[in-house]
């Protein structure tokens, strides 16, 4: 992102690297991560100082599994990915897994979501086998922490934080469409708020 600091998954995060100088997380798909506790590390850093972060697919998943672990105290709380025998997999198996399809979204009004795209509704593709556990949806939301599209089937599809400069994750991998040459006005957004990040007195 061109010296902005936008981290992703790929850098060794858990090697005790200092991510204050970065303006910008962006956790994308591709779990089982190479170092989950460091991506989790970036996604509780990104929360608690105001810095972007923008998690699609996995960044989805595990923005979730940092809330159930950090926030809400849940020390058990699991990846089912990766810990299949999970007491508490707050992220678990879909029932009928989202590889390769597209569907309908619905963007809850006000959201940074509706207001990124400019409409109610999107259609996005996903490659997710994984996804939020309806037995701890409730907990997992509500406080600061809301869900900002849903699904044809009303399953939560994406997430931000209320009180967060940008704090943002898709279920859905939206930058799919940089591949066919289609602009993805999440992605804009988001580097718009790391611009604004990096221009900001610290």
């Amino acid at each position: 992102a061109g010296g902005l600091g936008v981290y992703h998954y790929y850098m060794r995060l858990a090697q005790g690297l200092p991510l204050e100088g970065y303006a910008g997380f962006w956790c994308i798909p591709g779990s089982p991560y190479r170092d989950t506790e460091g991506a989790l590390r970036a996604i509780r850093h990104a929360r608690t100082s105001g810095t972007p972060y923008l998690g699609t697919c996995a960044g989805f998943q595990h923005a979730l599994l940092e809330r159930a672990r950090n926030v809400l105290g849940w020390d058990d709380a699991a990846h089912a990915e990766l810990d299949p025998e999970a007491q508490r997999p707050v992220i678990h198996a879909l029932p009928c897994a989202l590889v390769e399809v597209r569907e309908e979204i619905r963007l809850r009004p006000g959201s940074r979501l509706a207001s990124a795209y400019g409409k109610p509704s999107i259609r996005e593709g996903y490659r997710c086998s994984y996804g939020i556990n309806p037995e701890y949806q409730e907990a997992l939301f509500g406080d600061w922490l809301t869900a900002s599209a849903h699904g044809e089937d009303g399953s939560i599809r994406a997430l931000e934080a209320e009180d967060h400069p940008f704090f943002v994750a898709t279920l859905f991998q939206p930058e799919r469409k940089a591949l066919a040459g289609v602009s993805v006005p999440l992605a804009e957004a988001f580097l718009r708020a790391v611009e604004q990040h990096a221009r900001s007195p610290q």
